[in-house]
């Protein structure tokens, strides 16, 4: 299969973005690092091209290069073209101008993409008045237009507020509106949900589309859910290790994957299983139909949470009731805000409970003294979302895992080490990294670390937050097996929260949906995600997207009626 972009006879203006033979590599300290290896890829305007693959295979640094922002030491030879003009090698100054105008880019991150101490209003129009598109009052005027069409409420007072008085799904929008603020000709997409709630998701999938029909813009989506790729892209090109492997339709690339890269990679993504047949035991959740011989590790009658907000009382959780018990895995799914982690908060002693009990093996958390509670809690063990943040950067890997060790004063230095080795050894990582340091791991190697040390007391409790929506879908999956495999070996109760559906069908016994701080629906996993009662918990799966581009047009349209019906 020929990977070259096609030409026309005038050379390549028919392109809003092209990559031409596109060669990066970093001069290293030790070996120089080929990170993208003759890339050569075009996106024509109006057109969605999404870009595939893992960590490290070179997708980022080829959206940075045609951005100009590679640092010093890249090496870039080979053309990547934004409309007729070549970026490599380009001066500083031309290169400025051409950002935001010729071409924007939308990070994965919103909450590191916005300046936290200038309001949306001067953020919006900074970038306006830069390029001498608009000023003032005008400038104004433009960026409340912005914010009205990718959807956020009430656009003129908000757009006095700070980053941080919007949701996660909001901040996207708003980082969408300053990339469309200088009508670019094509807009670089890196990872731009992959923080984000699915019903959010499929909203900021949605207003993509949509401006890029309004404004003929290019789009070059970077990502590696194939949900979003069904969904959104017309061609897709999936790289690995720096080299395009396969190129094509997105019906030839999802349905019909020729390279055994592509093929593996598709195998990897975690599916919601055909309904299964519903079974008769409804709500094995309530304790009265618990089947004999469940051992309860958690367990939470009419479960009250608030957060004291400057003497304003917030509900965040309201009479929420469930259990767990060993060896079973508990899913809380829901969107962002409907308390599903202040759930496991509470649970971790991080949040006062207001009223109702949230016992840990027949002890009531709320009316334990703190060092009672804390006896308890030694028998938790928890894995937060982003594995980079939740690891000291000063400690070695080794101290990472046996800090609860320390905290409960257990063991010697030599039981301390021996035992990180055991864990290394559960979680598959090589013991010879116990003395390196998290920045030298990848993000599912950071994630395995913090699994390891979520086990280092032999806790009877796991509490998940979201444990895998930071990595790939094949590192995903090789997480998610290992948990499977721990649970058997480990036997302990499991509390998973997650707004991935098709994991928490994959993982979980039992599942309890969320929405605005109340339980909507709650049962065995195969009756709530198969046979759904609740209008809301319809929504969440029709807006879970799936890797099959005819049936994700359906979905989507249902999702749309869905909505439209709320």
């Amino acid at each position: 299969m020929s990977h070259a972009a096609p030409m026309n006879e005038q050379g390549s203006e028919d392109f809003a973005l092209s990559f031409n033979d596109l060669n990066v590599v970093f001069a290293t300290g030790g070996a120089d690092v080929h990170a993208v290896k003759g890339l050569s890829l075009a996106v024509r305007p109006g057109q969605v091209v999404a870009l595939v693959g893992e960590s490290g295979s070179g997708k980022s640094v080829t959206s940075t290069a045609a951005m100009g922002l590679l640092p010093e030491n890249a090496n870039v030879s080979g053309a990547a073209k934004v409309g007729n003009v070549n970026v490599v090698g380009l001066d500083e100054g031309k290169l400025r101008k051409m950002r935001a105008t010729d071409i924007a880019m939308v990070f994965q991150e919103p909450m590191t993409a916005l300046n936290p101490v200038l309001t949306i209003e001067r953020q919006l129009t900074e970038a306006l008045e830069l390029h001498d598109i608009a000023y003032g009052k005008e400038a104004t005027d433009r960026a409340i237009e912005l914010l009205e069409m990718v959807g956020i409420p009430d656009p003129a007072k908000r757009i006095k507020q700070y980053p941080h008085q919007f949701s996660g799904g909001q901040r996207q929008r708003i980082v969408i509106a300053m990339a469309i603020s200088c009508d670019p000709k094509v807009i670089i997409a890196d990872e731009p949900t992959t923080a984000l709630d699915v019903t959010v998701q499929a909203e900021i999938l949605d207003l993509l589309r949509e401006l890029k029909d309004r404004l003929n813009t290019g789009i070059l989506l970077i990502t590696h859910n194939m949900g979003v790729v069904a969904d959104m892209a017309d061609e897709v090109a999936v790289m690995f290790q720096g080299n395009l492997v396969e190129t094509g339709t997105v019906d030839q690339v999802l349905l019909r994957p020729e390279h055994p890269y592509t093929q593996r990679l598709l195998a990897a993504v975690p599916r919601l299983s055909a309904p299964a047949v519903v079974t008769t035991q409804a709500d094995a959740h309530s304790s009265e139909t618990a089947p004999p011989g469940r051992e309860l590790v958690l367990e939470a009658k009419d479960l009250v949470l608030e957060y004291d907000m400057r003497g304003k009382i917030f509900r965040a959780v309201e009479n929420v009731s469930f259990d767990v018990a060993k060896g079973e895995v508990l899913g809380i799914v829901g969107e962002s805000g409907s308390g599903k982690s202040t759930i496991a908060k509470a649970v971790l002693g991080l949040l006062p409970v207001a009223s109702g009990t949230l016992s840990v093996r027949g002890h009531n958390l709320p009316k334990l003294s703190p060092k009672e509670a804390r006896k308890v809690r030694k028998d938790i063990g928890v894995i937060f979302q982003d594995p980079a943040a939740s690891l000291n950067p000063r400690f070695p890997i080794g101290e990472c895992i046996t800090e609860p060790m320390v905290v409960h004063k257990i063991g010697s230095k030599a039981e301390r080490t021996k035992r990180a080795e055991e864990l290394l050894d559960a979680v598959k990582m090589p013991r010879n990294v116990i003395n390196r340091y998290p920045h030298e791991l990848s993000g599912g190697q950071r994630q395995r670390i913090c699994i390891a040390r979520a086990l280092t007391l032999n806790p009877e409790l796991l509490i998940a937050d979201e444990p895998t929506s930071a990595l790939d879908v094949s590192v995903q999956a090789v997480v998610l097996e290992m948990l499977q495999e721990l649970q058997r070996d480990f036997n302990f109760a499991c509390l998973f929260v997650s707004h991935d559906l098709a994991v928490v069908d994959m993982l979980a016994d039992a599942v309890v949906v969320m929405q605005s701080g109340k339980a909507v629906e709650q049962g065995m996993a195969d009756t709530v995600l198969h046979a759904p009662t609740h209008e809301y918990t319809k929504r969440l799966l029709a807006a879970a997207p799936v890797p099959d581009p005819h049936e994700q047009a359906v979905r989507r349209e249902a999702w749309r009626l869905l909505n439209n019906t709320k």
